[in-house]
């Protein structure tokens, strides 16, 4: 198994054994749930709220070691499987420390989560656009649109600027540090506006090819 598996794998297991550590110290309700301004919007009970993230964390390591196995692309997915794992880990990195800002705040430790969030999303993002970047056309992993899983030139061409744009994304989220109070703002509006353009994007580009072949 690679060293970037058995690093995923290790973080994991280690929320795990933190969820049994602090277990007993933890109060019966736990605030679980943030709002956009970073107050407290959601409790759950002691046990739901130490073990969920590890459990939401492994499910989704393990769905994402077996979507590859069955994309009938998979031969593409050989082609980044590196980049894409490197991504996988930084998933789970980004679960673990959602799960430790939340078992420091059930122990009594005050911060504003929206600037605490922002250096982890901004980390996140731009890796997901070095995964972009470099991603072959398959039908899990990227962006996936009825015009680039139709076309390895419309998959590249969105896929080369959906890279550039996460990359800025991440950029912009970093700004959250210090502007927490609209740190939410900083990572849900771009995402969305780039959602939405890279959609349109990719039908344009088909279009593009539809007319050079006619």
């Amino acid at each position: 198994m690679k060293k970037i598996n058995l690093a995923t794998l290790a973080l994991i297991v280690l929320a795990f054994v933190l969820g049994f550590y602090f277990y007993p110290k933890l109060p019966e309700m736990i605030a679980s749930h943030w709002g956009i301004n970073g107050e407290v919007n959601g409790y759950s009970s002691k046990l739901l709220g130490s073990f969920l993230m590890p459990v939401i964390s492994l499910a989704l390591y393990l769905l994402f070691l077996f979507l590859p196995k069955i994309d009938p692309l998979k031969e593409n997915i050989k082609k980044f499987r590196s980049y894409f794992e490197t991504f996988i880990f930084l998933i789970i990195l980004f679960l673990f420390y959602l799960y430790l800002l939340s078992i420091f705040w059930n122990l009594g430790y005050r911060f504003n989560f929206g600037s605490m969030l922002s250096p982890a999303f901004a980390l996140l993002f731009y890796s997901a656009g070095v995964l972009i970047g470099k991603a072959k056309r398959n039908w899990f992993i990227g962006i996936r649109t009825p015009w680039t899983l139709s076309s390895d030139r419309v998959w590249n061409r969105t896929h080369e600027l959906g890279g550039k744009l996460f990359k800025a994304i991440a950029l912009i989220s970093l700004l959250g540090i210090f502007f927490p109070q609209i740190a939410f703002y900083l990572v849900l509006a771009p995402v969305l506006a780039m959602t939405v353009y890279l959609f349109v994007f990719s039908y344009q580009e088909y279009k593009k090819i539809e007319k050079s072949q006619n």
